[in-house]
């Protein structure tokens, strides 16, 4: 099982790797359009969605009305804004900036 595990987590990693190698939005489309089926780039564009309404204080069914994004997903989301890595906020900062 440690193998398994080991091997797992060296994938991410180059999985995380790659994509710090991109450049630009384009690269970033064709690699993601490539890597990702479309239900599964569809469910992180929605989850990118959610950031600003919840920043903005919306409750999470009205989101869930707006978005069509189950509740428990944006409660996930609220979660990782509350106590993730940061990612979403350091995306959600970065795009504000745009």
């Amino acid at each position: 099982m440690k193998i398994k595990l080991k091997k797992s987590e060296e994938s991410l990693q180059r999985l995380f790797k790659a994509m710090s190698l991109l450049h630009d939005a384009e690269e970033a489309k064709r690699f993601l359009t490539d890597l990702c089926t479309p239900a599964e780039l569809e469910a992180m564009a929605d989850r990118l969605a959610v950031i600003p309404l919840l920043k903005q204080g919306v409750p999470y069914r009205s989101i869930n009305e707006r978005t069509g994004v189950s509740v428990a997903t944006i409660t996930r989301i609220a979660r990782c804004l509350m106590s993730g890595e940061g990612g979403y906020e350091l995306i959600y900062n970065r795009l504000e900036e745009l």
